[in-house]
């Protein structure tokens, strides 16, 4: 018995099981204790765990087993051996456990705090996302909607059925039980009902503008709900107990040309607005959402547009109206102004031709006359004749002129002449008259000034005569002085003339004239008067000097057609005037300076006086035209022959006819045909005789015509002696010349 007591194991004592059951205790107390305050911590980081009783349950539950193994450690009574040996086991490896535990869940609760705030951040963003794709498909649906109307709205440009078909669209859309508007009326102090969805109540019902509900819609941007017993709202009768819908009203601008503002532009109007008011069915819980709000204020923006639009169609198509009537207007004033210019051409054509006709005779007849023996006093009479019909004759010349001038159709005669010869030749005609009022008149030609130009020959001595002329009809004794040089550049502008900007150039110059009297003079405030058309300022009045006539009037205009500028100028009466004026000529090419493309005129004592044996044929269907020009060519000892038929013309025409003379304006003769059939007739130059044009007409076609059918020349009527004397030597010695137009 004693040896098998020595081989028994050794298990602790009982004061030291009852040690470690102690310290078990104390430890599993310890790890109750603390694994509910990590639970606390973990619920309180956690918002959202959805189970927070369980855990507080299970919380309560491990407290009160902690308590239960703390107050175990007061009531510890000795136990049998093996109870207490397996007791104690249980209680350290108890302890272990939840030592254990309690310091695991020290390092797991943070992982689980992490993981349910990224779990509260996906629920988050999940519920944003969902509220995003909500809005989403509401705006898709608040566009498809937006887009439908608009199309409906705009397809049309009529504002009847712009405002018609919204109505409809909205009330199908929303499903709305009244939908109306409210128009403006043309004082501005009303609202009128204008379009109703379902027309039940009576269009035209107004209401002040200025109500307070009115003012709360016009002053904001967004659709704002409004009462439904509101005097804008009343559009539906409800019988019995029925709940009223909601009402919302948007404002509608009505937007005017005013409206777009355009840099500092004042607006000539103040906006205007309609009124939209729309209902949603009686007796529905049915309430007005944002998209819905939203795709009214769309709509209404929409509208406003479209009225826009059709506003400006309606204003535009009324002003194609207008422009068409203006149109036609001008049209039929244009086709009446051009057969007034057709009328006024075809009498002013023929007035040429029937006045310088007898013109013709009066001249010719009187400088044959001039070439007889006549008496002092005869010879006075014949030369006031011959003065007074070449006035006549340059009176029909500017009136030709001006109309042309006027009506655009003058053009001017661009040539190379001699631009000495012109002021000689001035001179000389101007010298006789001024005789015989015992005036002096000096030429003076700067050295610099060009021999030859290019310009208008005819004109710029026409202006020349005038300006010339004028200074000795006003002017009774003292002198006249012409004075021609090149403009130089500081002396060109000018600054009576703002508008004259003259260029200088290496191909032209600007010929400068100046003509000084000492006459009567004017004064300077009836200047400006004097180159008006048949002005009479009150000194020529109080002279009886019988104005300008159309002298001044027309030298203004062809100064103009030359780019130049012509001015008078006189310190007032009985000072003398200077009247001055500047023309473009342009220089001759160096070329051509030795061989001019113009027959130069003949001087005086190189003109052959007599042409004796000469045989001229005439060819004029007006009788006293025809015997004059005969009668001028038979003084000059021509042998002339006179027809007035082109069949009695072609049957008498021959190799001894020199020159031939023919109206090429007769009625019913085309006289640039006959040419041509002369030269074809005449193949040989030296057997065809010279052709020359004598008409009346002085515009430029004909001279273009006469020189296209290869005639040699074209004499402008009426015709003197001494100019059919000087017409027949250039052409005996050229056989070419053509009188400016």
């Amino acid at each position: 018995m004693e040896a098998c007591n020595c081989i028994e194991p050794q298990w602790p004592a009982d004061e030291l099981l009852m040690k470690y059951q102690y310290i078990s205790d104390f430890f599993i107390a310890l790890a109750y204790f603390s694994i509910p305050l990590e639970l606390i911590y973990f619920v309180k980081k956690s918002a959202v765990f959805p189970y927070r009783w369980v855990l507080v349950q299970f919380g309560a539950f491990i407290v009160l087993c902690g308590a239960t193994h703390l107050i175990n450690l007061w009531t510890f009574n000795m136990h049998s051996r093996t109870v207490a040996i397996v007791m104690t086991t249980a209680k350290v490896l108890t302890a272990v456990v939840s030592c254990a535990t309690a310091l695991m869940l020290v390092h797991i609760i943070p992982d689980l705090l992490s993981v349910k705030t990224r779990e509260l951040f996906l629920k988050n963003k999940a519920a944003e996302l969902d509220r995003e794709m909500g809005l989403i498909r509401t705006q898709e649906e608040t566009g498809r909607h937006v887009r439908m109307l608009t199309h409906e709205i705009r397809s049309t440009l009529d504002r009847h059925t712009i405002l018609k078909t919204t109505l409809v669209e909205l009330g199908r859309t929303l499903a709305l039980e009244e939908c109306a508007l409210w128009m403006p009326t043309r004082t501005g102090l009303e609202l009128q009902l204008s379009y109703t969805l379902h027309q039940q109540n009576p269009v035209g019902y107004t209401v002040p503008i200025h109500l307070p509900v009115v003012n709360q819609v016009f002053s904001s941007n967004c659709a704002v709900k409004i009462s439904p017993n509101s005097p804008v709202a009343r559009l539906r009768q409800l019988a019995g107990k029925h709940i009223p819908g909601e009402v919302v009203a948007v404002r509608v601008p009505l937007l005017h040309l005013s409206n777009f503002q355009i840099n500092d532009w004042p607006e000539l109007s103040t906006k205007r607005y309609a009124l939209m008011v729309l209902m949603l069915p009686s007796d529905s819980a049915r309430q007005w959402h944002v998209h819905e709000l939203e795709l009214v204020e769309v709509v209404a923006d929409q509208v406003a547009v479209a009225l826009s639009h059709a506003a400006i169609l309606e204003e535009s198509m009324r002003a194609r109206d207008l422009l068409m009537e203006q149109n036609i207007a001008l049209d039929l004033a244009s086709r009446e102004a051009e057969t007034a210019i057709r009328a006024r051409n075809d009498f002013l054509a023929v007035m040429n031709h029937e006045m310088r006709t007898p013109m013709h005779a009066i001249i010719a007849l009187s400088s044959l006359l001039q070439e007889t023996d006549l008496t002092p006093e005869q010879r006075l009479m014949v030369e006031t004749i011959l003065k007074s019909s070449n006035l006549l004759a340059t009176l029909i010349n500017d009136v030709l002129d001006l109309s042309r001038l006027e009506d655009g159709s003058l053009q001017l005669d661009i040539a190379t002449f001699n631009l000495h010869s012109i002021f000689r030749e001035v001179h000389n005609m101007i010298k006789p008259v001024a005789s015989i009022k015992r005036l002096s008149v000096a030429l003076n030609i700067a050295a610099d000034l060009p021999v030859y130009a290019i310009g208008d020959e005819k004109r710029l001595m026409q202006i020349i005569l005038n300006v010339v002329g004028n200074a000795v009809k006003f002017s009774k004794e003292g002198s006249i002085s012409i004075t021609a040089y090149v403009a130089k550049s500081e002396s060109l502008r000018d600054f009576r003339a703002p508008d004259f900007f003259p260029v200088q150039s290496d191909n032209h110059f600007y010929l400068r004239v100046q003509v000084k009297d000492s006459g009567s003079g004017i004064n300077p405030q009836d200047i400006p008067n004097l180159f008006t058309k048949f002005t009479q300022t009150q000194t020529l009045a109080s002279q009886n000097s019988g104005g300008s006539g159309l002298g001044l009037a027309i030298c203004k205009r062809f100064v103009n057609l030359m780019e130049g500028h012509i001015w008078i100028e006189s310190e007032g009466l009985g000072k003398g005037c200077t009247a001055t004026f500047i023309v473009k000529l342009g220089f001759p090419e160096r070329s051509n300076e030795s061989k001019q493309p113009f027959a130069p005129k003949l001087q005086a004592n190189h003109v052959q006086t007599n042409f004796p044996g000469l045989k001229v044929l005439v060819m004029d269907d007006n009788g006293v035209s025809r015997s004059v020009t005969k009668g001028l060519l038979v003084h000059l000892g021509c042998d002339v022959t006179t027809v007035s038929s082109i069949d009695e013309f072609l049957h008498v025409i021959s190799q001894e006819h020199k020159v031939v003379f023919m109206d090429v304006c007769m009625p019913g003769i085309d006289g640039y045909e006959l040419a041509v059939r002369i030269h074809e007739r005449f193949t040989k130059r030296h057997e065809r005789p010279v052709l020359v044009a004598l008409t009346g007409s002085i515009d430029k076609m004909t001279k273009e015509n006469c020189m296209r059918v290869g005639m040699d020349g074209v004499i402008l009527k009426p015709v003197s002696v001494d100019k059919m004397r000087s017409v027949l030597s250039e052409l005996l010695e050229h056989r070419v010349l053509f009188e400016a137009m």
